[in-house]
């Protein structure tokens, strides 16, 4: 998917020089954009800019704006798991929807913090249909109720639910709006300021 997003102009001693606006939020913001959908190539660029920012400066705050409609469920874990394991605070910042994967990953910040008209959508582990013989038939399913046992367990972890009452609020696509992920445990406050 192709985002348009304008350069900036900067000025110096040595003269004019242009450079994209993601690169400067990037290197004087320490923010992250992690927008559309969750695949490899965007959880592998991810990855990267969290690695890079962690060696920058280890102990300094990462902030992630999250629009994510979700993704690949292996995808997101890839990065959830780098997310727990720099050492840097995250904070995470829901504009717009984090659905899915999406609100996986924003319920896994340090900080969660969500813009006024915001939501969040959690859900089970989805299937595009399970094809082939009885057996493969039987482990794909095994494996999708092992992915909800995991997916479930991290909601638990990062929202104080327990596993249980996960379970029971995505049996169905369950949205919340601002107000309601943090009384969820969702997200922590509103903000009306970035």
């Amino acid at each position: 998917m192709y985002l348009m997003t304008p350069n900036i102009i900067k000025e110096s001693s040595e003269g004019t020089t242009y450079c994209h606006i993601l690169d400067e939020l990037f290197n004087t913001r320490r923010s992250i954009e992690v927008v559309g959908e969750i695949t490899r190539e965007s959880v592998y660029s991810l990855i990267l800019q969290l690695r890079y920012l962690y060696s920058a400066d280890p102990g300094k705050e990462i902030t992630m704006y999250i629009n994510s409609p979700g993704g690949s469920v292996s995808d997101g874990l890839a990065l959830y798991d780098v997310m727990a394991a720099v050492s840097c605070p995250i904070r995470t910042v829901c504009v717009g929807m984090a659905a899915s994967m999406g609100a996986l990953l924003f319920a896994a910040g340090d900080k969660r913090d969500m813009l006024p008209h915001a939501a969040v959508m959690i859900h089970d582990p989805l299937t595009m249909g399970i094809k082939g013989d009885a057996l493969s038939v039987e482990e794909a399913s095994r494996r999708l109720m092992r992915t909800r046992e995991i997916t479930a367990s991290i909601l638990a972890k990062h929202t104080g639910h327990t596993v249980e009452e996960v379970y029971e609020k995505t049996k169905t696509d369950s949205y919340f709006g601002a107000e309601e992920a943090v009384a969820w445990r969702l997200a922590d406050r509103i903000i009306a300021r970035i």
